[in-house]
């Protein structure tokens, strides 16, 4: 079966802006066959991530991503449905999804590396599972709940730095005895400095003096509590009480310009490439 996928072209050097180009489309072969524990899955969605431009280079800084490899096929957030399936876990039509999902039209994977999802969660909108109702939803809920100290009816001012994206437009402190949340900062993804990157001397002798906090904080260490955290978010959504904006580009072929647009601030909400809508069998 002849598929496109999405590789790795060029690199754009650690303190360049990624564009459209570094990425590439071809036609690749897919196996006829499947094996025991696999399934053929049609993808719908893909998300395109801030932390990407940091697998764009050789040395990703990270010791919980690897790096994107030169004419390979790149990965990410991904939502699709399954064509077949010689997994115990897996029927034909099942949706699932997958932190690791290969920027193609069609895919062979190992069913483990797959979670289940029900599109009830979301109302039939598959793709918030790859932003309000998936990881960045996790993201804001957990670093408010686990790190941010938020207490209900305490009179607190929050103040979320990058309140357009994926995470800050669901998340929405710098006052004496604060704190200060460190999770992503995609204004600094194009420098060659460390991360969290150093504050500038002035705004860290006002930090010293202030008595600020600044922590570090990854939504990983929490997934012991994404399925309940999923179910929360779900809930909210339905109750009209979580507002999800997204921001959708039609086909595999427009991946490196959804994620130049990402990266240059182009979206409001999660940015998100639909790859098929086709959910019949």
């Amino acid at each position: 079966m002849i598929i496109q996928r999405v590789v790795l072209n060029s690199r754009p050097g650690k303190n360049g802006n990624p564009v459209a180009e570094n990425f590439r489309v071809e036609e690749a072969n897919l196996p006829d066959n499947i094996n025991e524990g696999q399934v053929q899955v049609r993808t719908l969605y893909l998300s395109v991530d801030p932390y990407m431009r940091c697998r764009m280079n050789e040395d990703t800084g990270s010791d919980y991503i690897t790096p994107w490899q030169l004419s390979q096929v790149v990965d990410g957030g991904g939502v699709g449905m399954i064509e077949e399936s010689k997994h115990t876990n897996f029927t034909k039509g099942d949706f699932v999804t997958s932190f690791y999902w290969p920027w193609q039209t069609k895919v062979i994977l190992d069913g483990n590396s797959l979670q289940k999802v029900d599109s009830q969660l979301v109302d039939g909108h598959l793709s918030y599972f790859l932003g309000a109702i998936g990881m960045p939803g996790l993201t804001s809920l957990f670093g408010l709940q686990e790190k941010g100290h938020i207490t209900a009816g305490s009179n607190q001012t929050l103040v979320v730095s990058g309140a357009a994206g994926a995470c800050g437009s669901l998340a929405g402190q710098m006052n004496q005895n604060s704190h200060i949340i460190l999770c992503g900062q995609i204004s600094q993804y194009n420098k060659d400095v460390p991360y969290p990157p150093p504050l500038p001397p002035a705004v860290e002798a006002i930090r010293k003096e202030r008595n600020i906090t600044r922590e570090r904080f990854l939504v990983l260490n929490y997934k012991d509590k994404f399925e309940s955290g999923i179910l929360q978010l779900s809930q909210w959504f339905k109750e009209g009480k979580l507002k999800i904006k997204e921001t959708m580009i039609n086909g595999l072929e427009n991946m490196g310009a959804a994620f130049q647009s990402m990266m240059t601030g182009g979206n409001t909400g999660k940015q998100i490439v639909c790859v098929s809508e086709e959910t019949s069998l």
